[in-house]
């Protein structure tokens, strides 16, 4: 049986790995959408636990509403992100200065 601190656990270890992967790497557009969405799914786990362990549902449909805005997020941003290579062949943060005024 799986208790609620390993639960937790595990969904701050995967949160901490995905804010460390964002830190660590900022060149990268494809890596940093994939880094927040692994911040969304941590917090997922933590709200499906806590729904578990203390019997209440609410946690559980919070998570479809986590879901269906992380999946539209991952929509927008790899659109942005085909547009924008399209436009300057490159993905790296440092080069995709044409936003700037």
């Amino acid at each position: 049986m799986i208790t609620l601190p390993e639960v937790l656990l595990l969904g701050t270890l995967l949160f901490c790995i995905s804010v460390a992967g964002i830190f660590l790497n900022r060149k990268n557009v494809l890596i940093l959408l994939m880094c927040i969405e692994l911040m969304l799914l941590s917090v997922n786990i933590n709200f499906i636990a806590f729904s578990h362990f203390l019997g209440d549902i609410h946690g559980q449909v919070f998570v479809f509403f986590i879901l269906t805005v992380a999946a539209a997020e991952s929509a927008i941003g790899l659109a942005i992100l085909v547009v924008m290579f399209r436009n300057q062949d490159t993905i790296n943060v440092d080069e995709l200065n044409s936003m700037k005024g």
